[in-house]
């Protein structure tokens, strides 16, 4: 079967949104606009070798990987990709992966890894057995979980969902705040703002835990730089700000896509604990996504306690390494 290989994302960038928009697998992970910004901070020492596959009537399915050493892998990193997986219009699945192997026995590589697959990818279900019929190793694991929440149409609807606990314990945090402070909350999405204020959420999210004190490399950093600049010009970002008495004590960044709110990352004051401010500002991300009238919030990766307490639904990821025996 034929394929092109991928040499830039501009290029192919409307045969991807289109492909993008007909698979299961569509997500602002997987946008051309989110590789390219990730491949210009991370690509160095690494070399594209992904290639899209058309029939007749046009590019069917796309796939993002990119080559290390002796292993090839999906575009992107664990750390800065929430779900990833191959773009594939239904239907066209067997053909793809078949092409897939074929590319692969022409590649001088060891090991294929594909992390981040979400439990429904075809990915999972069908790839593997193909793969191990023509003589490959395919180990699967769980790699992480993931949660999110189906929104209804009001505030009050989605406390209704909440079990008994989490709703009651919600309102008492809600009430202690507007009894026991002057707080407020709100967000910004403009280019020129979100970049005024990108320093205090990376301050704030420093703050918060150990671990994410750690993860912010000054690599991330160019990385966390490039993305909202990116997404607030496409229109799909909202840095959230909660003052309290006068003073920035959380922060939570989302992006819009397809209809869903994602909560890519979030961090606060630890002086400010006491009032839960991180829970909090959360919260009202999902509470404004309900006015906005979106259809799902997605906590993304992560098993933080945090996120059952507002609802979110948990699911696993998976990750598939294919050893050439």
């Amino acid at each position: 079967m034929s394929h092109t290989p991928i040499t830039s994302f501009q290029e192919i960038e409307t045969e991807w949104q289109s492909v993008l928009q007909d698979s299961p697998a569509d997500t602002l992970f997987l946008t051309p606009q989110w590789q390219k910004v990730w491949w210009d901070t991370f690509g160095e020492g690494q070399t594209m070798c992904g290639f899209s596959y058309p029939v007749d009537d046009g590019v069917v399915a796309i796939a993002s990987l990119a080559k290390s050493g002796n292993t090839i892998s999906f575009m992107g990193s664990q750390d800065t990709f929430d779900y990833n997986d191959f773009l594939i219009r239904l239907g066209y699945e067997e053909g793809f992966y078949q092409t897939l192997l074929e590319c692969m026995e022409n590649q001088d590589f060891q090991n294929l890894c594909l992390f981040s697959l979400r439990d429904t990818s075809p990915t999972l279900e069908l790839f593997p057995d193909m793969a191990r019929k023509m003589g490959y190793t395919v180990e699967i694991e769980e790699e992480d979980v993931t949660s999110g929440i189906a929104l209804p149409g009001t505030w009050d609807e989605y406390l209704a969902l909440l079990n008994k606990k989490d709703r009651h314990e919600l309102r008492r945090k809600l009430r202690r705040m507007d009894s026991q402070s002057d707080w407020k909350w709100y967000s910004l999405s403009e280019p020129t703002q979100v970049a005024e204020r990108l320093s205090e959420f990376i301050s704030l999210m420093r703050q918060s835990r150990a671990d994410k004190d750690e993860f912010m490399t000054p690599e991330r950093e160019r990385f966390f730089s490039n993305i909202t600049q990116r997404m607030a010009e496409l229109g799909q970002l909202h840095l959230y700000f909660l003052d309290m008495d006068g003073s920035t004590v959380a922060t939570s960044l989302c992006f819009d896509y397809g209809g869903s709110r994602l909560l890519y990352n979030s961090g606060y004051d630890p002086e400010y604990g006491y009032f839960s401010v991180g829970l909090l500002l959360n919260a009202m991300c999902l509470k404004d996504a309900i006015e906005q009238g979106l259809d799902y919030f997605d906590f993304l990766r992560g098993p933080e306690p945090y996120k059952a307490h507002l609802g979110g639904q948990q699911r696993s990821l998976y990750q598939m390494v294919v050893t050439k025996s």
